[in-house]
């Protein structure tokens, strides 16, 4: 069973690293085209700085939430705890893990709220047309999910080898 969580919540976090990385991508080309456009021509796309900013910025920050917990590289700080012995280590690590599950299952919890609300009123921004924001509400509650199933998934891997990762 813990194997399972951890393949599934691997196979998870990957899927949501692609998927910002092929965001990051339509940016990068998406801001180039505009970039050539406006000095070749004088010209450039309507609404180029909205869907930066409310599509592509906010995928690439959620979406790779779990895939960088699940390489444990997020900032840590050990100065104290790696003196300490392995059993009390692993006793932090959890209470840690499950402070993060705490945290992040508010965020998700909210902007899941927050996602619906937006989207049953198909929430738009100003802008020269109609620009709708509502579908980029919905990379925070996928994140920080995700994010909460690494935490689990690395809880139960620390479980399983008796170690703090």
């Amino acid at each position: 069973m813990t194997r399972t969580i951890e393949i599934l919540n691997d196979w998870v976090a990957k899927l949501a690293l692609t998927l910002a990385a092929l965001f990051l991508l339509l940016m990068a080309l998406h801001v180039s085209l505009d970039v050539a456009l406006r000095y070749l021509f004088g010209k450039s796309f309507p609404g180029t700085l909205e869907v930066v900013s409310f599509y592509y910025m906010v995928a690439v920050v959620f979406l790779p939430l779990a895939y960088v917990e699940l390489k444990r590289e997020h900032i840590s700080v050990d100065v104290l705890v790696g003196r300490l012995p392995a059993s009390l280590q692993l006793v932090l690590y959890l209470f840690a893990c499950s402070l993060g599950l705490l945290y992040f299952g508010m965020l998700c919890y909210q902007s899941y709220l927050d996602a619906m609300r937006a989207t049953t009123r198909m929430e738009t921004a100003m802008a020269n047309f109609r620009f709708y924001l509502w579908p980029s509400r919905w990379a925070l509650p996928v994140g920080f999910g995700a994010m909460m199933l690494a935490i689990i998934a690395n809880m139960l891997k620390a479980l399983r080898l008796r170690q703090a990762l």
